[in-house]
């Protein structure tokens, strides 16, 4: 009898690949908009920074939820980096006194890109996401993304 995932791994099949792009989605728990606050989404922002086992190339910091194109390194595990990512960030958070306790929801969503896929478009898609949620009416005006193709 097969064991059921654990943790992060709550997808049946994850991969981790070193050198492999994936986008990655997560949200809050109970998807409470802890991120309307600029400085509550830099505590997320600051957590990507620290990630060493993996190249972050975009992200975005939703009110409710991050989506983050990154490239694993290594022998790095993909649920342990997103672990990495979510524990430091919910640190940063909790230290801001926002919440205490549960910051993000268990597990996360995982795509990994193949060769043919286009990554400036999955990144141009990241970014464009608080324009298509009515947040802002130009991409620049929203401050908590990155991406190093702009």
């Amino acid at each position: 009898m097969n064991n059921p995932p654990k943790g992060g791994d709550l997808r049946l099949g994850r991969r981790s690949l070193s050198g492999q792009a994936y986008l990655i989605t997560t949200c809050t728990a109970h998807r409470q908009p802890y991120f309307n606050n600029f400085w509550i989404g830099r505590g997320v922002v600051t957590a990507l920074r620290e990630v060493e086992a993996a190249t972050t190339l975009a992200f975005v910091v939703m009110p409710d939820h991050l989506h983050w194109l990154m490239v694993l390194h290594g022998n790095s595990s993909l649920s342990r980096t997103v672990q990495f990512l979510k524990t430091r960030s919910a640190h940063n958070v909790n230290r801001l006194n926002v919440c205490d306790g549960r910051v993000w929801q268990r597990g996360f969503h995982d795509r990994a890109l193949r060769q043919d896929d286009d990554v400036v478009a999955a990144a141009r898609y990241i970014v464009a996401n608080p324009l298509r949620a009515g947040l802002v009416e130009n991409v620049g005006e929203y401050p908590l993304w990155d991406a190093i193709y702009f």
